[in-house]
């Protein structure tokens, strides 16, 4: 899918393994109805391709994705697949895949890009990286899983500091508290991306497979009914208390306010 600035969603192959680029680059690939669409899009096709064994997730630029895209927001919230309908099972911001994910966090990954970067299986980030759940200052509250696999991530006390304050944890603190597998340098980032995308793509498919199972129903019998709680928590919270415009007319009190914290950070 295109906008007039290009295609808002990249794919190369290097071998076994997929790259998928989010390029929107000039808005810090932040998510409005075309990414969202195109991204789905092409990981499910990938998915599909019995000759991609693994899948690189990075942003174009500076930014790994900012979140949804405030100017577009009430668009966003009114589409009927925005939110997975509630279920026992894991949610994000797609559909579950069978190839395994790998996020390559170039830079800012902050509320709906925190949710992206939480459902990649193994996430690595550059120096640049910063991570915040800033869904609170917006006037919302997450759909697709955040409260459920940041608290498995960091565990619960650290996750609710993030989740109420909407502050910004660097890199080296990201991999302290276990949100991030590694931190590289910015040049490195891709590379290495790669290479642990190229590791797992040489395992044993059937082996991958059974193992992701395991793990996904172990998910859904340790914190299942999480997902299908905070599905119906934002339901609720965007029919009670969800106002259109809300977003828009805190727009650049909350990018001001971020953009002070990723320099202090």
């Amino acid at each position: 899918m295109r906008d007039p600035a290009g295609p808002v969603v990249l794919v190369e192959h290097e071998g076994p393994v997929a790259v998928v680029t989010l390029n929107r680059p000039e808005r810090g690939n932040a998510i409005n109805g075309a990414l969202l669409v195109a991204l789905r899009a092409a990981l499910a096709e990938l998915d599909d391709d019995a000759g991609v064994r693994a899948i690189v997730l990075t942003g174009a630029g500076g930014a790994f994705c900012t979140g949804m895209d405030l100017d577009d927001l009430d668009d966003l919230m009114s589409l009927p697949d925005l939110v997975p309908p509630a279920q026992s099972g894991p949610t994000g911001p797609w559909p579950p895949l069978m190839t395994p994910l790998v996020g390559a966090v170039n830079g800012a990954a902050v509320t709906g890009g925190l949710e992206v970067a939480l459902a990649c299986d193994v996430l690595i980030g550059s120096e640049r990286a910063r991570f915040a759940d800033t869904h609170a200052r917006v006037g919302i509250v997450p759909g697709w899983g955040l409260t459920v696999r940041l608290p498995l991530a960091v565990g619960i006390r650290a996750a609710r500091a993030m989740s109420l304050t909407g502050g910004y944890v660097d890199a080296g603190a990201a991999l302290r508290i276990g949100l991030l597998h590694e931190a590289v340098p910015t040049d490195e980032l891709l590379p290495r991306a790669i290479r642990v995308a190229r590791d797992i793509a040489e395992n044993d498919p059937a082996a991958l497979a059974t193992y992701r199972a395991i793990y996904a129903d172990l998910e859904a019998g340790l914190v299942g009914d999480g997902y299908r709680a905070e599905a119906a928590y934002m339901r609720r919270h965007l029919a009670s208390s969800y106002r259109p415009g809300t977003a828009r007319e805190r727009r650049d009190e909350v990018i001001g306010r971020g953009r002070k914290e990723i320099r202090a950070t």
